[in-house]
């Protein structure tokens, strides 16, 4: 019987961070491998040192390569120099350079038709940067590498509570600057087909966050509103998207008015983003929307305030692997709904009765 599982690959991440404590911790499970094949893109040697010191029980295969991975256990690909040490809690350059080997043979076997889903361990955004990696974070590397030219939109989630933003990596003093028209269109149209057909909410409902305090008062405390955020929405509500505001961002989120909607926009990133981690983080998740490959992580960082004390929780990296293979499977499921396409049909009166035409009509 062929093996239908869903391949994972995960890259290792920043190897001085939690990221093995929560992959091991993850699979330790033996009821994760029945939902999929996971495959470590990093370090045995590695792996190994982590599951000794924190006195973890999962056991892994060594493999070259996906193809060779076994469907009932956790396989780890070598992407790594032997002689690369851990040093818990440290900002290691060489600890950066083996988290971006792992990476890059990721994306290379996905490339290759050898995994199906990518889940990223996090990393440390300094040490990782290199000729080979001149971004702010993994989610503008893979937009890169596998985004086929198209656009990313960085979205947090926990279950229903879903942020997305407008602008992520950049500065504050950017910010306003950045922020046009045109882009919040380009952002709530990635969100509003992100909601349909990778979550599967037919008639998403999208929130859109002010710039600034009290929404600008009416232009006394700024003018984006006015001129930018509001004209944005009204374009895209007179195309048929269901979305409302601009919100104040502090009223709407404490008040709870954020669970009466499929997706919050926010247009910065701490915007959105530290209520939604105040409120979700332990299982919280980081999707990368708009792109070919689906791709996720968990919503914290490498924690090297608690590495090597075996105390980090992998509620957050599970809930990657859930959400990776539950956008994978409904993909395949639009995919699938919409190969073949029923023929337009029309009826046609003739005299006093009418017939139906099984024709195909051609769009005008």
């Amino acid at each position: 019987m062929e093996n239908n599982k869903i391949k994972i690959g995960i890259t290792q991440g920043d190897i001085n961070g939690v990221g093995y404590e929560v992959i091991l911790k993850t699979f330790s499970e033996p009821g994760m491998l029945e939902l999929c094949t996971p495959i470590i893109y990093g370090s045995p040697k590695v792996a190994a040192y982590h599951r000794k010191s924190l006195d973890l029980p999962t056991n892994f295969s060594i493999v070259n390569s996906a193809s060779e991975a076994s469907d009932d256990r956790l396989s780890v690909v070598n992407c790594t120099d032997d002689e690369v040490k851990v040093e818990f809690a440290k900002a290691d350059p060489e600890a950066g350079k083996a988290a971006l080997g792992a990476l890059e043979k990721a994306i290379e076997e996905y490339k290759a038709g050898l995994i199906d889903v990518i889940v990223t361990a996090p990393i440390n955004k300094h040490t990782i940067q290199s000729e080979g990696f001149a971004f702010p974070g993994h989610t503008e590397y893979i937009e890169e590498k596998l985004g086929n030219g198209a656009k990313s939109l960085m979205i947090l989630m926990k279950d229903d509570f879903r942020v997305a933003l407008v602008t992520g990596h950049i500065p504050v003093s950017a910010i306003a600057s950045t922020i046009t028209k045109e882009l919040i269109k380009e952002k709530i149209t990635l969100f509003n087909r992100s909601l349909k057909f990778d979550f599967g909410i037919g008639a998403p409902r999208i929130a859109v966050l002010a710039l600034n305090p009290h929404a600008g008062d009416e232009g006394l405390l700024g003018h984006e509103e006015q001129t930018i955020i509001t004209p944005a929405i009204d374009e895209m509500v007179a195309q048929g998207v269901l979305c409302y505001g601009p919100y104040p961002a502090d009223g709407f989120m404490g008040s709870g008015n954020y669970m009466h909607f499929d997706g919050v926009l926010a247009m910065y990133h701490d915007q959105g983003l530290a209520p939604f981690k105040a409120l979700a983080m332990e299982q919280g998740v980081n999707y990368t929307a708009g792109l070919p490959v689906v791709r996720t992580s968990p919503a914290h960082g490498t924690a090297y305030d608690i590495v090597g004390k075996g105390v980090a929780c992998e509620d957050s990296f599970r809930q990657a692997v859930y959400v990776a293979i539950d956008v994978f499977r409904n993909r395949l499921f639009e995919k699938a709904a919409h190969a073949n396409p029923l023929r337009k049909q029309y009826y046609e009166k003739r005299d006093d009765s009418d017939k139906l035409k099984l024709d195909t009509v051609d769009d005008q």
